[in-house]
């Protein structure tokens, strides 16, 4: 088993006539990486669509929550149906249950790794899934404060440190950077790493491209020359056989992603990006598909079992990195507390939010819970929002780089603390 090497890169290159327009393959000797075993690393998952925070944790002993919903829409208490107890929930009075598809969820929450973040989300009465996205996004409150930025909420919180520790600082796991990364220039989107990133077009084509960009000494030359660098030094790093063949990526501590489907691609991509050490400070992930205004039931079951277990074996895989890893989900809002007449929901307000981490203070339900009752609801249609979003992003950011709230998320001061991170750690 062998790494792609400069070496051999250059051999390629040779092969194809072309070794002698990309002097240091493609620049490589210049672009370092900071192999920085400390430096914390903050993964993003955003789960598109708009989840049902009711149908992901319900509760499930109340009498409004029962009256307004239908029993496919809701966490039992028992039958073949029956949802995970959840402990540590936000009243004594009330019995909250996770959706029994979510048992990779359950085995982390039980484990003290896993928090939930119950009645949360904007602030805003926005049901757009653009508007709401943007903003959340964005990291604001308002739409006024929207039209005032112009980078993302991750953007602004590594531009605070004051310098980049790495030649990559972000990737975005998808098929273009979320808006949380906006304005950030040392960053890559890919699909997948678990193949490989072999040059763009080919090394023709990047032999090209490198000629035109190499000593343009303006943002144009510096994004192009990034565009070929970043890849090619994750790709670097990526084992292969004797035959320059990707070898299949072998799960540490015996994690197995069989049940994840699909959706171990995006995990074991987090995994190995984490492991390669590159001074990694962002990694985002999208997971869609959520906006169940129909047949809400089967769709709902089969989103959230692969991403369940997949976060489960994924958690599991990178046992080394516990202290250094913090996982934040997060949807653009949730959907209305009665269900429709297509067996679905539509957009709402309150939703759910999670954190896992090891030094997260799992095993419990963060948040005030405003009851159900329709005086309680939004609107007289929604779980009303208690816990602004931006509370639990502000005390991730604080925990794992020391910074304020008030340089990341304009108009916003922190409320009461949720504490949901051990700071004697």
């Amino acid at each position: 088993m062998i790494n792609v090497n400069r070496r051999e890169v250059l051999k390629a290159l040779a092969a194809l006539g072309v070794s002698s327009c990309l002097p240091s393959a493609f620049g490589l000797r210049n672009l370092a990486f900071a192999a920085d075993d400390k430096q914390p690393i903050l993964v993003v998952m955003h789960i598109r669509g708009g989840w049902d925070g009711l149908n992901l944790i319900s509760p499930a002993n109340d009498l409004d929550f029962i009256a307004a919903r239908q029993t496919e829409l809701r966490v039992l208490t028992e039958g073949k149906d029956a949802g995970y107890p959840l402990a540590n929930a936000m009243t004594d009075t009330i019995d909250f249950r996770l959706h029994n598809a979510a048992g990779g969820w359950a085995e982390l929450y039980n484990n003290n790794n896993l928090a939930f973040i119950h009645a949360c989300g904007l602030a805003d009465g926005t049901r757009s899934h653009f508007v709401a996205t943007d903003m959340i996004e964005t990291g604001v409150g308002t739409q006024v404060d929207l039209m005032r930025q112009t980078n993302g909420w991750i953007t602004r919180s590594i531009k605070a440190q004051g310098r980049s520790v790495s030649a990559l600082d972000a990737v975005a796991l998808s098929n273009g950077f979320a808006g949380d990364l906006r304005g950030l220039h040392n960053a890559l989107a890919t699909l997948d790493v678990n193949n490989g990133l072999p040059p763009m077009g080919g090394a023709s084509v990047s032999s090209m491209l490198w000629q035109m960009y190499e000593n343009r000494n303006d943002e144009l030359g510096e994004a192009g020359r990034l565009a070929i660098q970043l890849p090619m030094n994750i790709d670097q790093r990526i084992l292969r056989d004797e035959h320059n063949r990707v070898l299949p990526y072998v799960p540490e501590n015996g994690a197995n992603y069989d049940k994840a489907g699909s959706s171990a691609i995006p995990f074991k991509s987090i995994a190995r990006l984490i492991k390669m050490d590159l001074g990694l400070q962002a990694i985002t992930m999208d997971y869609g598909m959520w906006d169940t205004h129909d047949n809400q039931p089967g769709r709902f079951r089969t989103l959230l079992e692969p991403l369940s277990n997949g976060m489960a074996a994924f958690w599991n895989d990178i046992n080394a990195y516990h202290d250094k890893v913090v996982v934040v989900l997060l949807s653009e809002f949730g959907r209305r507390l009665r269900n429709n007449k297509s067996n679905g929901t539509d957009h709402g307000r309150g939703g759910v939010m999670a954190v896992l981490g090891g030094q997260v203070k799992g095993g419990k339900i963060y948040g005030n819970w405003p009851g159900l009752g329709f005086a309680q609801l939004d609107e007289g249609v929604d779980l009303a929002v208690t816990t602004d979003y931006r509370q639990v992003l502000a005390e991730t950011l604080e925990h794992i780089g020391g910074r304020k709230a008030a340089d990341i998320f304009p108009s916003f001061k922190i409320g009461n603390r949720l504490g949901l991170f051990d700071e004697s750690a």
